[in-house]
């Protein structure tokens, strides 16, 4: 068991000396509010440092992460992470770079900005951009304020936004902190959308339709040109959840079939880090009517003796500003580093093997276990455990027994519309000698759950952290040590 550090602390210990002072001391007392006077020690572990390199490597090598091993989260794109585009990040003309910096002093950065997103829209087939969102669900909330912009501009805010019953668990939030209703609809019994479910909102309360694509199940939507048509007949948008890119990079362009809105996962899509809280990006994309009402500020050229970018917070028509400054820089550079490193014939491989991964372990699986919509998958696949409750086995047992083996699980429970879901992205980078070892273990867990269900019942049994009560976990969550 690892201790903690304060486990290991020891008075006096310390793994660091302070310089001396080279300036006069300032008492705080008097001239800080007593409140914000820290009235006992700060707790901070007395360790030295090999003590503290130790501790978080050893912890380090306990954890799960793209760089230790597969990472199948499906609908979350867990992509290894080139260690070039850190580099470049790190450089310090990124790194030392004051926010307050004047336009004239940053102009490295702001055609990084520029051309990054002007790479964006090409991607999508769209026509401006903000970089300004934090995440995939900040773009949301930003994309569909962008929508309600442009409706007020219309004169009618409208009432309603609908989602498929295949959408991403974020949507629904994001619509009722936009200040609209959603409305689901079924799928259809191909799981994509189903157009005569669709028909009866077409109407002047419709704002707008939310939309992955491919969806949740891994399944392009085919008829989303359709979709976008009835969608304009009545002046609605179609906004594209851009979770799932992947799959569409350099092959299909989200504008060109229709789509008004999209956001990006610069922390899927372009190998960025991914998941521990972030950090993440979330830049929206738009067609050239909703541009006006996109957050500011904007990268634009401005004439002048000399020719230069800024960062111009004079639009009028703007929803506002969505957090301080222009959104999250490092990402934005190491998507930028991603890219540049891929090449548009990089980019379209990309999504070429990642749809080509899927498909591969899809067909090693779906005889043995069940695949409720047998359709060819795109970047991702769903299976169903639910064939194994008569052996008293749940896609929880799976999940916890693969951790003995190795693998991360995939996402388990969604979507929703599939019982005892698997969802299985396996992305680009993984080899056919990965996939063929997950597929083998996935197979063996498979009979160990019609013979010795017990194996399963009590995994993991070789992990740092055995099987946890998590009801009582998310309940009564221990958040100190003292």
């Amino acid at each position: 068991m690892t201790k903690l550090l304060w486990e290991l602390e020891r008075d006096g210990r310390t793994g660091m000396k302070i310089p001396e002072r080279d300036v006069p001391e300032y008492s705080l007392v008097g001239n800080l509010p007593g409140a914000m006077l820290r009235k006992s020690p700060n707790g901070l572990p007395q360790v030295s440092e090999p003590q503290v390199v130790r501790h978080f490597v050893e912890l380090s090598t306990k954890n799960h992460h793209v760089d230790k091993g597969f990472y199948p989260l499906g609908s979350c794109t867990m992509k290894y992470n080139p260690k070039l585009t850190e580099r470049i990040a790190c450089l310090a003309g990124f790194t030392g770079l004051h926010p307050h910096t004047p336009d004239e002093y940053a102009q490295g950065a702001l055609k990084l900005m520029r051309d990054m997103g002007k790479l964006l829209c090409n991607i999508a087939g769209l026509d401006a951009i903000t970089l300004q969102p934090s995440a995939g669900a900040h773009g949301e909330f930003t994309g569909l304020l962008t929508i309600r912009k442009y409706h007020e501009s219309k004169g009618n805010l409208r009432k309603k936004v609908v989602i498929p019953d295949s959408s991403h668990g974020t949507n629904p939030a994001s619509i009722v902190f936009s200040g609209w209703q959603p409305v689901e609809i079924k799928s259809g019994p191909d799981g994509r959308i189903d157009i005569v479910e669709l028909e009866p909102h077409l109407d002047n309360d419709l704002a707008a339709l939310m939309v992955t694509n491919p969806n949740t199940l891994g399944i392009f939507e085919s008829d989303i040109k359709k979709v976008a048509e009835l969608l304009h007949s009545v002046d609605a948008q179609l906004y594209m959840d851009g979770a799932n890119m992947n799959a569409l990079l350099g092959i299909a362009r989200p504008g060109d079939f229709g789509v008004d809105a999209l956001h990006y996962n610069l922390h899927k899509t372009f190998s960025t880090p991914h998941g521990g809280g972030g950090p993440g990006s979330g830049p929206v994309a738009v067609k050239e009517h909703l541009a006006p009402y996109l957050p500011k500020p904007i990268v634009v050229e401005k004439s002048g003796k000399f020719t230069k970018l800024i960062l111009d917070y004079d639009t009028p028509d703007s929803l506002g500003m969505l957090q301080a400054f222009a959104g999250a820089f490092g990402v934005i550079v190491k998507a930028y580093t991603y890219l540049l490193l891929m090449g548009a014939e990089g980019i379209r491989r990309v999504g070429e093997d990642a749809v080509l991964n899927s498909n591969y372990l899809c067909a090693l699986l779906k005889d043995k276990y069940d695949l409720p919509y047998d359709v060819t998958p795109m970047h991702e696949f769903v299976l169903s455990g639910e064939f194994l409750k008569k052996h008293g086995i749940k896609t929880l047992d799976i999940a916890k027994r693969l951790l003995d083996f190795g693998f991360h699980a995939p996402t388990i429970y969604f979507p929703l519309i599939v019982h005892e879901a698997l969802m299985v992205e396996p992305t680009e980078n993984e080899t056919k000698e990965t996939l063929d070892e997950f597929a083998e273990v996935m197979l063996k867990i498979l009979k160990e759950a019609q013979t010795a269900p017990d194996k399963l019942r009590e995994a993991p049994t070789n992990t740092p952290v055995r099987r946890l009560d998590e009801l009582e976990a998310n309940k009564n969550p221990i958040l100190t040590w003292r």
